[in-house]
């Protein structure tokens, strides 16, 4: 999945008149799918931010969204 693909998803939950518990899961659902696509590493890693900023700005979009 693409960054593009990835932020239309994140629309679409944010946009929805789902309860925000249930935002939440389907928002954490869509990190988890970009840690394995990406290879997002646990453990902030400053180098490999910088050599992918598009997709680290999108993640943390995402998870920013979260109300936990």
């Amino acid at each position: 999945m693409d960054l593009k693909e990835i932020n239309e998803r994140y629309e679409k939950i944010i946009l929805s008149n789902t309860p925000q518990d249930e935002k939440d899961k389907q928002l954490a659902g869509l990190m988890s799918e970009m840690e394995t696509d990406f290879n997002i590493p646990m453990l902030r890693r400053p180098e490999w931010e910088r050599e992918n900023r598009s997709v680290i700005a999108l993640y943390r979009k995402i998870a920013n969204s979260r109300k936990l």
